[in-house]
């Protein structure tokens, strides 16, 4: 396998705090995991109002479901997809870093805005990480996330967006801000928000300190999205609570779970994990 990240994408990232990695996984995984999500939800890809219906047996939506988010953690499809070695390679080499685990995380569904049906219509900038007490210079290789486009998605079809202008002249910018300033919501004004448009099997990783989010969807398709990241394991360790996520088919404590209990409904079983998912996973140490 040759090169996944090359010399001109790690200084377009260091520049921009983002980069896309082209067809990391082939289209059929990611064909695989847009028919579970489907499945989960009980809608169906042919009937729009069914988009902006619960999920079958719910009678409300999910906990942050405004932003397509979806608590499907453990599907086979999402795993074989974390456990891609394209994709694994893609993190190694940003992260300079080959003992890593992969982030348990949740896949997106954002159905277009409507202006009769607006609990949709949101766009959004931030940073999952607390901006208030950096310390300059910035050390590297920081924390970084990730985001693997299902689908081909266009600029305007509420995907990821982002402020590149802010992150070139970080430690500049804070110096201008109030010191009351919030320290997950950056003000933006004067700066352009640009939205990467992705093709289905594409991998955007982003710096950690990007301020980013997801746009409003002005297409008539949905935005379909896998989060996927990777950060440096700890050598001879086992993941215990990332293990047992797998093994339970639950996710983060820290996030609603779906009340359904639709991965752990009889007759499912933990996703197949080769030797490096097991790796990534921490059910094995490096």
């Amino acid at each position: 396998m040759g090169e996944v990240i090359t010399p001109e994408m790690r200084d377009f990232f260091h520049t921009n705090g983002y980069i896309v990695v082209k067809g990391v996984v082939p289209k059929s995984n990611c064909d695989n995991l847009i028919e579970a999500i489907w499945q989960f939800t009980g809608q169906q890809p042919d009937d729009p109002e069914s988009w902006y219906r619960p999920a079958a047996g719910m009678d409300t939506f999910w906990k942050h479901q405004q932003e397509g988010m979806l608590p499907l953690y453990h599907h086979q499809a999402m795993w074989d997809n974390r456990q891609n070695p394209r994709l694994y390679q893609a993190f190694a080499e940003l992260l300079e870093e080959e003992k890593l685990w992969v982030s348990i995380d949740r896949v997106n569904m954002k159905p277009p805005r409507r202006d009769d049906f607006t609990q949709f219509n949101t766009g959004f900038i931030h940073w999952d990480t607390d901006t208030s007490n950096l310390t300059f210079p910035l050390s590297r290789p920081r924390f970084v996330q990730g985001v693997l486009y299902l689908a081909d998605t266009a600029a305007n079809q509420g995907g990821f967006q982002c402020v590149p202008s802010i992150y070139r002249d970080f430690e500049n910018w804070i110096k201008t801000q109030p010191a009351d300033r919030h320290p997950t919501l950056p003000d933006t004004t004067g700066h352009e928000i640009v939205a990467i448009p992705g093709e289905a099997g594409d991998l955007l990783i982003w710096d950690g300190l990007l301020a980013h989010g997801n746009g409003q969807n002005y297409t008539t398709e949905p935005r379909l999205a896998q989060y996927i990241t990777m950060f440096p394991a700890a050598p001879g360790v086992i993941r215990e609570d990332a293990v047992a996520s797998w093994r339970n088919r639950t996710g983060s404590s820290s996030i609603s779970d779906d009340p359904r209990g639709w991965e752990r409904l009889p007759g499912t079983e933990p996703a197949k994990l080769t030797e490096l998912g097991r790796k990534l996973l921490g059910h094995d140490p490096w």
